[in-house]
């Protein structure tokens, strides 16, 4: 068996804001970024332009077969179609022998990638646990960061390998789980900005001007989120649910329903999730007195 260099070429299949950024750093990093393809030429170079590096392609250009390793950073919804599409190319049952095919995708299994390796190939995947909203956010916040990985053998080396060039931490993460992995960074990453956001707009209400709400609302979730790195969940809670302070409780109930009702729900699912945490009960007539 042929042993594969993770320094020769990458093609970047589907570079949107995670692919530009990963592939920026890799090329930072002196990995070899041959390709980048796209369904849209002008995509692949605008893409090529972000990452210094690579030569645009469109997803059926034969020139992609050169590559030795192939990084799929499209979504999760479009994976399973391109994957099917790309592996297809070339002649011969076993034309991506030798071949390393990874993707990136938060909530799929590299199973997803099984055309490849039909043919021949090695398939991983390589997801980070960060928020990605735009490429240079990525390239900011991608180095370091936590890397979920699965895979085969060939392809966890060449997983490994960037994880490391970013000053990362790979940790292995079971295919058949990777909803639930997903499912972890849904409830604390874009359900965290929601909050935030809503909590900005109940600051705005009691008189706080954005250029103070925003920053302030960043400090106060960046000391909560170091509290709970430091001393864990349950002595990280703070606030009324904590101290059995129904009487704020309630007049936290009867402020939403005036203010923002719609909120209220997700006020009390968050709060029972509170009190098991914190070990408590709330008494019977807490939601019927706060009605």
């Amino acid at each position: 068996m042929r042993k594969h260099n993770s320094r020769s070429g990458v093609a970047i299949i589907g570079p949107g804001r995670l692919g530009q950024a990963l592939g920026r750093l890799l090329a930072q990093s002196r990995v070899p970024i041959s390709y980048i393809a796209a369904r849209h030429l002008d995509r692949a170079r605008q893409a090529v332009r972000f990452i210094g590096r690579g030569r645009p392609l469109g997803l059926a250009d034969p020139k992609l077969q050169s590559a030795s390793v192939f990084l799929l950073t499209t979504s999760d919804s479009a994976l399973a179609q391109v994957a099917e599409e790309l592996a297809k190319q070339g002649s011969g049952k076993d034309v991506w022998r030798g071949k390393v095919v990874l993707h990136t995708c938060g909530s799929l299994p590299s199973a997803i990638l099984r055309p490849f390796k039909l043919r021949g190939a090695a398939i991983g995947s390589l997801h980070p646990y960060q928020t990605v909203p735009s490429p240079r956010a990525g390239v900011r916040n991608l180095r370091g960061c936590f890397w979920g990985i699965e895979g085969d053998r060939r392809a966890l080396q060449v997983a490994r390998r960037w994880a490391k060039l970013l000053q990362g931490v790979a940790f292995p993460i079971h295919p058949k789980k990777k909803t639930l992995y997903h499912l972890s960074a849904f409830l604390v990453s874009p359900t965290l900005v929601t909050l935030m956001e809503q909590s900005t707009f109940l600051l705005r209400k009691a008189g706080v001007p954005l250029g103070i709400s925003r920053p302030m609302l960043r400090q106060f979730v960046t000391e909560t989120t170091k509290n709970f790195a430091e001393i864990g969940g349950r002595r990280a809670l703070t606030g009324p649910a904590v101290r059995g302070d129904w009487t704020t409780i309630r007049r936290h109930l009867a402020a939403l329903r005036r203010t923002a009702p719609r909120f209220v729900p997700v006020y009390e699912t968050l709060l029972q999730a509170m009190l098991r945490l914190a070990g408590r009960k709330a008494p019977r007539r807490l939601w019927a007195n706060a009605r």
